[in-house]
């Protein structure tokens, strides 16, 4: 992955996306930090596609996706329902 200075990918943006899409993903870093990831729309919806599954998959995926603490039931607060007459 090639890493462009930020006044870099401005001045040669097209180039920069050129080499992404030939490449692959490039990092811009300001002062020497890497702050973003330019990549191609292609490997971006994969990501995305990857990162959210739709519900298909999430109700045939094998098992819960994380844990979900609940209170036990017996502790639940009940309010008192208003009488509007």
């Amino acid at each position: 992955m090639r890493q462009w200075p930020v006044q870099d990918a401005k001045a040669r943006f097209s180039e920069m996306l050129e080499a992404s899409l030939e490449e692959g993903p490039q990092l811009v870093s300001k002062r020497g930090e890497p702050k973003a990831v330019l990549v191609s729309l292609e490997e971006w919806e994969s990501l995305w596609k990857r990162a959210k599954p739709d519900l298909k998959e999430l109700l045939l995926g094998p098992g819960p996706r994380f844990d979900l603490d609940l209170p036990p039931r017996g502790k639940w607060k009940l309010r008192d329902i208003p009488d509007f007459e």
